[in-house]
């Protein structure tokens, strides 16, 4: 897991996803922040990756195939930048 590279798909779904209330969508994953903008987040499914200032991250999920499924979206889509 490289954080640089969750940033970098972050700023993607920001740049060029469809704005849905407060997030921004780009086919199944979906990006937004907080008020401050020092967390972040990217959605799948009923997975949060939470990405906090210092270069701290954390997974909230309920199924472990949901996180297997979200790591080859974001390297999908990592891989296309």
């Amino acid at each position: 897991m490289n954080l640089s590279h969750h940033l970098n798909v972050f700023n993607h779904i920001i740049t060029n996803g469809e704005k849905h209330d407060e997030k921004y969508v780009l086919g199944a994953l979906s990006a937004w922040n907080d008020f401050d903008g020092y967390t972040c987040y990217i959605g799948y499914k009923d997975l949060t990756m939470s990405l906090f200032f210092h270069s701290r991250f954390s997974y909230d999920y309920e199924d472990e195939a949901t996180l297997k499924e979200f790591e080859q979206a974001i390297d999908k889509l990592r891989l296309s930048l």
